[in-house]
């Protein structure tokens, strides 16, 4: 088995909407393009599918989420050595494939959804195979962490979770404010997963997680992804590498050792981690782990963990 690294968060294809023309396969476009990926020995990435209000007219329909997806075939998936993970069996061959880029879709926020059950019937036919049900505000199914009445799920999206269920949807809490964890949790048996968050025992962000919530997490046997957001991180203005590394720890310590992996959020932030600026900067980081853990842990982190999860998790193609 090879060990690339698999990153579960990063914001590619919101550049690619809202900053025009950008090729994923010229170096210094973007924090993850196809040569930093490769510079970086990052096999794997999940792009993720979000839409900002302060920059469309109106609020967010799925004809913008069809433009995103199609930004994602044309311009990503469309090049040599890029496969497009939808099912259990593109894992199998991208293991067989050192040479292979894999390419996985997620919504950051089920806004453009619309609340209707065929668009989310849709987008999973399409390739989504990750949900974050919301950023940091309210919308038509729950609230996010910055919204101020802190609430829970709507109706519908009650109903969306029990299509997500249905469908084999797989939710990331990343953005969901503590209520709605929790009755996430009530409301779904399947396991859950935090695409790009870190401890809030470390520091006490918003977006963190607190103890009790990594352990549930842990306990439904879903992963964290550690992310690279330097104000989720420190309160500091230079972060560095060691400082992301304490989270690592925390996780750990509360047993989280089988699902820590990597959730970068690059393409999505403007400061970055001292010497971890972008994907060819991977090596800086696993250097770090490498003076701290066994290689055995290293290697989990950066890939086992993840890819255990999406070949447990993924639908299989006959399904």
């Amino acid at each position: 088995m090879n060990n690339r690294i698999i990153d579960f968060h990063c914001d590619v294809l919101y550049k690619m909407l809202y900053e025009g023309s950008i090729h994923f396969d010229r170096e210094d476009e973007l924090d993850v393009t196809l040569p930093r990926m490769i510079q970086g020995g990052v096999g794997m990435q999940v792009f993720a599918l979000f839409l900002e209000d302060s920059l469309i007219s109106g609020p967010p329909r799925f004809s913008q989420v069809l433009r995103c997806i199609d930004l994602l075939r044309e311009r990503i998936n469309a090049l040599p050595g890029v496969e497009y993970i939808r099912y259990r069996e593109d894992v199998e061959r991208w293991e067989q494939n050192a040479d292979c880029i894999g390419a996985l879709l997620s919504l950051e926020g089920v806004d453009g959804l619309e609340g209707d059950m065929v668009y989310v019937r849709t987008a999973y036919e399409l390739g989504a195979r990750f949900v974050g049900l919301t950023w940091n505000h309210a919308n038509w199914a729950v609230d996010g962490t910055m919204e101020p009445r802190q609430g829970g799920f709507t109706s519908k999206g009650r109903q969306f979770i029990r299509e997500c269920d249905r469908l084999g949807l797989l939710i990331d809490v990343s953005h969901l404010n503590e209520n709605g964890f929790w009755e996430l949790l009530d409301l779904t048996e399947r396991p859950i997963f935090a695409s790009h968050s870190n401890s809030a025992h470390v520091l006490a962000h918003p977006r963190n997680l607190k103890d009790k919530q990594i352990q549930a997490i842990i306990e439904r046997n879903g992963r964290i992804g550690v992310t690279f957001v330097p104000h989720f991180i420190k309160a500091a203005e230079t972060v560095t590498i060691d400082d992301l590394i304490r989270h690592i720890d925390r996780i750990c310590e509360l047993g989280g050792e089988h699902h820590v992996m990597f959730g970068s959020d690059f393409d999505g932030i403007d400061r970055k981690i001292d010497k971890l600026e972008h994907a060819g900067q991977y090596v800086h980081l696993l250097e770090q782990l490498d003076k701290r853990y066994s290689s055995t842990f290293v290697k989990q982190i950066a890939h086992t963990n993840a890819l255990q999860f999406l070949k447990t998790n993924l639908p299989a193609k006959d399904e």
